[in-house]
């Protein structure tokens, strides 16, 4: 597999009345032909700040990309003039957002939307794009497409909006596909059903995925690398399996312990990460899992780790080494979370 992205050091802040946010702060990783990266995270750690950075859909003021470079295809997304960014975003690089409902313009129909970027992108006449539209739709599993076409967005169920995203963001066959939390607002039913239909799809167009959740559980079987976000750090990356198996930051310790098993017999009690995630407002000088942490050490307080090789294909920010903890073993999350700061 060939490199299809490469970011380098990215840094997005927003500028506000009560401060500079700081949403991402330098974080570097690739993305392989073909391959889908995982990004996860709790709400406010950067995940989809970082992706929509790359196609330039921060909204500027307040937020400005302050550092760093989004190499795609040899080309750096981040000094593209707007006209040329729009040649490749939609068509070469294409966005699932999470609510599809407020993605989908109300007052067209569905065909309309997805016909605009055909009509734009590959030079499609009106007879064409409505056929290759029809077409999408039935890919992505909408029963009577060709009597559906001309409906509104309110008249689909929200599974149903969900997969009509989809078939927008696959209309010009998109290399990456870059997918913001796409079952979120879904229930888990449906969920499972989305998560499988972009496998199938990925399957058969070969595109690479950017998969952006806050839960673990999703990517099990759809990832083949995960990102782990805290506080607009990368703080591990690994294979999917691996991740699952040995958890090298504290961090995505936690995330797993949270989700429910139904593997391991009698189910343990879940033990939550106690805290709050820190204010981005200010920005750490130390490790920002610090005052979450079980395993923190005085170290930990002095210095912020960065994101090291831990292994083949393993990177990890963190100055203990967690690799001995057995991953269902709670008791250590239930001592009192953290040590005290110096």
């Amino acid at each position: 597999m060939g490199k299809l992205l490469e970011v380098k050091n990215l840094k997005t802040q927003f500028f506000t009345q009560d401060g500079i946010v700081h949403a991402v702060n330098g974080i570097s990783y690739e993305v392989n032909e073909g391959e889908t990266v995982a990004i996860v995270g709790e709400s406010g750690s950067g995940k989809s700040v970082g992706v929509m950075s790359l196609i330039r859909l921060i909204p500027e003021p307040p937020g400005k990309i302050v550092d760093g470079e989004a190499w795609f295809d040899g080309q750096d997304l981040l000094q593209l003039s707007e006209e040329e960014l729009r040649r490749i975003r939609g068509k070469r690089i294409a966005m699932i957002f999470q609510d599809p409902m407020t993605s989908l313009n109300p007052v067209l129909t569905i065909g309309r939307q997805i016909t605009e970027a055909l009509e734009l992108h590959l030079r499609m006449g009106k007879e064409e794009a409505r056929k290759r539209a029809i077409e999408l739709l039935e890919m992505v599993g909408i029963p009577g497409a060709a009597s559906r076409i001309d409906d509104y967005p309110h008249q689909f169920s929200g599974g149903m909006r969900q997969r009509v995203m989809i078939a927008m963001g696959l209309s010009c066959n998109p290399e990456l596909l870059i997918a913001d939390e796409p079952t979120t607002a879904l229930d888990v039913t449906i969920q499972a059903q989305i998560v499988e239909l972009v496998k199938r799809l990925q399957e058969e167009l070969g595109m690479a995925i950017i998969w952006i959740t806050h839960d673990l559980g999703v990517v099990a079987s759809l990832a083949d690398r995960v990102l782990v976000m805290y506080s607009g750090f990368i703080v591990e990356e690994a294979p999917v399996d691996e991740i699952y198996e040995s958890p090298r930051h504290p961090y995505t310790l936690g995330l797993l312990r949270s989700i429910p098993r139904l593997d391991l017999g009698r189910q343990k009690r879940l033990i939550p990460i106690e805290g709050l995630p820190p204010d981005l407002l200010d920005p750490p000088t130390h490790c920002p899992f610090a005052p979450r942490c079980p395993f923190v050490i005085d170290r930990c307080w002095e210095e912020n780790p960065p994101l090291e090789p831990v292994g083949p294909n393993r990177r990890a920010a963190c100055w203990v080494d967690i690799s001995g903890v057995n991953i269902y073993e709670t008791s250590d999350f239930e001592q009192t979370t953290g040590a005290a700061q110096p």
